[in-house]
C-alpha cells in the first residue's frame, strides 16, 4: 500500500471539496458529488473481507495461546500487563478525544446525513445480545460485535484442546487469514481513489470542518499517546520494574524509533531483543516474553482505536447510549491485542466497535487518508509497551537485574547483530 498515494487522494478530495464549498459552484458541486460512487465500492470491497477477517484473525490469536496456565509465572506477569495496561488505553483514548471535541470540535454531526445507524438497545439488552444465537445470521446482518464475542470464545476453546487439534486449527485459521490479508492487500491498490470519492462530496458538504476536524483528531491522539506513555508506562517501570524513567527511556529509544519508522512489531524485534539485556533482562526472559508482546501487546492501537470510535460517533452524529460505549470498549481491546498483519490495520479492525455505537464504515476511509501519522506514533507507542512487559516480568520473576550474556558489548558489530536464541532450536 502506497500512503503517499493515500495522502494524495486524500488531499485532492479535500481541495476539490474546499474549492465547491468555498466558490458555491454548481459545476464543482456536481463533480464532487460524481466522486462518491468511487468512494461506495471502496468501501464495499473492504466491508467484503472484514467480518471474516476480524473473526479468523481473533480466533487464531486467541487459541494460539494455548492454556494459558502453562505458561506459568512469566506469561502471567506478561499476560496481567499487557490486559493492564491496553484496556486503560482504551478508555483513555476515548477520555482524550472527548474532551477534546468538546472543547474544540464545534457542533456534532456534520455529517449526520450519511448515518444510517440501527436503533441501539439499553445496556440489559445490549449485554444480552453480546452472545448470538446464531453467529451465522449474525455474520449475514453484519452484526460484529457478536461475532467477535463468538471467535473469542471459540478461541479460547480451541486453545483448551490437545495440541494437535488445536495447531491444525491454528494453521487453518492462519491459512484463512492470510487469503483475506491478500484481498485486503488488492482492495487498497484502489484506496487512493476510493478515499478521494469519500473526502471530495464530505468535504463539498462541511468544507473546512473536516478539515480542522481531522487536524484535531490527530492531533489529540498524539497528545495522548504520549500522555499514556508518562502516566502509565513510566511509573510501572519505576515502581515495578525498578528502574529509573531515565534509564529506560534511554535504553527504549532505539526500538521507539525502529517502531516509529517501520510502523511493524516484527521489523522491530530484532531491536527490542538486542536491547532488552540493557536492562537487566535475562535472555531466558526476553526470548519468551518480547515474542509475546509483540504478539498481543498492542496499548498504543487500543488508543488509537478508542479515540477513532468517539470522533467517528461525533462526525456522523450517533446517539450512542452508556451501554454501547463500554461494548465499543471491549471491542477495541480485542481488536488491538489480535490486531491483523494488514497496512492500517488498526482502522480495519475498528468495524466492531463502529458497529457497537451505530456509526457506519465510511468513516474509516476518511481515517485510512491520514492514517500514516498517527501509525507512527501508535507503533512507537507499543514499542515501548513490549519493553516495559518485559523488564517488569523480569524483574518481579527474578529474571532481571543481572544480564545473563555479560553487559552490553561496546563492538558495534556484535551490538548490530540480533542476539541469540535457545541452544537447540531452530
Amino acid at each position: 500500500m502506497n500512503n503517499t498515494l493515500m495522502l494524495l487522494g486524500l488531499l485532492a478530495g479535500l481541495a476539490l471539496g474546499l474549492a465547491a464549498s468555498a466558490t458555491g459552484s454548481p459545476l464543482l458541486g456536481t463533480i464532487a458529488a460524481s466522486t462518491a460512487p468511487f468512494g461506495d465500492l471502496f468501501m464495499r470491497g473492504l466491508q467484503m473481507v472484514v467480518i471474516p477477517l476480524v473473526v479468523a484473525i481473533v480466533f487464531a490469536g486467541v487459541a494460539r495461546l494455548g492454556d494459558t496456565r502453562a505458561l506459568g509465572r512469566l506469561g502471567g506477569w506478561a499476560l496481567g500487563l499487557i490486559v493492564g495496561t491496553t484496556l486503560p488505553a482504551v478508555v483513555l483514548g476515548m477520555g482524550s478525544m472527548g474532551l477534546a471535541l468538546r472543547l474544540f470540535g464545534g457542533s456534532p454531526g456534520a455529517m449526520e446525513a450519511e448515518v444510517d445507524a440501527p436503533e441501539l438497545p439499553g445496556l440489559i439488552d445490549f449485554l444480552v445480545n453480546l452472545v448470538p444465537s446464531n453467529p451465522f445470521a449474525a455474520a449475514a446482518d453484519g452484526r460484529l460485535l457478536p461475532l467477535l464475542v463468538f471467535a473469542v470464545l471459540l478461541g479460547a476453546a480451541a486453545g483448551t484442546l490437545a495440541d494437535e487439534h488445536r495447531d491444525r486449527l491454528v494453521a487453518g485459521a492462519d491459512a484463512v487469514t492470510a487469503a483475506f490479508v491478500r484481498l485486503v492487500e488488492w482492495v487498497l491498490v484502489v484506496a487512493p481513489i476510493g478515499i478521494f470519492g469519500l473526502v471530495a462530496p464530505a468535504t463539498a458538504r462541511m468544507g473546512l470542518d473536516l478539515l480542522q476536524s481531522l487536524a484535531l483528531f490527530v492531533g489529540t491522539v498524539i497528545v495522548a499517546l504520549f500522555l499514556f506513555m508518562t502516566i502509565v508506562y513510566l511509573p510501572i517501570v519505576w515502581a515495578l520494574g525498578r528502574t529509573g524513567p531515565g534509564d529506560f527511556i534511554r535504553a527504549t529509544l532505539p526500538s521507539w524509533t525502529m517502531g516509529f519508522t517501520t510502523t511493524s512489531s516484527v521489523a522491530t524485534l530484532p531491536v527490542l531483543l538486542r536491547d532488552a539485556p540493557r536492562l537487566g533482562i535475562g535472555r531466558s526472559v526476553s526470548n519468551l516474553v518480547v515474542p509475546l508482546a509483540v504478539s498481543l501487546n498492542r496499548a498504543g492501537s487500543g488508543l488509537f482505536q478508542g479515540a477513532s470510535v468517539v470522533y467517528l460517533a461525533w462526525l456522523f452524529g450517533a446517539e450512542v447510549p452508556a451501554g454501547a460505549w463500554i461494548g465499543a470498549a471491549i471491542a477495541c481491546f480485542f481488536a488491538a491485542a489480535t490486531v491483523a498483519p494488514v497496512p492500517s490495520a488498526s482502522i480495519m479492525t475498528l468495524a466492531p466497535a463502529l458497529s457497537a455505537v451505530g456509526a457506519p464504515l465510511a468513516g474509516l476511509g476518511i481515517l485510512l487518508g491520514v492514517d500514516r501519522i498517527p501509525d507512527m506514533f501508535r507503533s512507537g507507542t507499543n514499542m515501548v509497551g513490549h519493553m516495559m512487559v518485559a523488564l517488569v516480568t523480569s524483574a518481579r520473576t527474578g529474571g532481571g537485574g543481572v544480564v545473563e550474556e555479560g553487559p552490553p558489548s561496546t563492538d558495534p558489530a556484535a551490538d548490530s547483530a540480533p542476539p541469540p536464541f535457545d541452544a537447540g532450536r531452530p
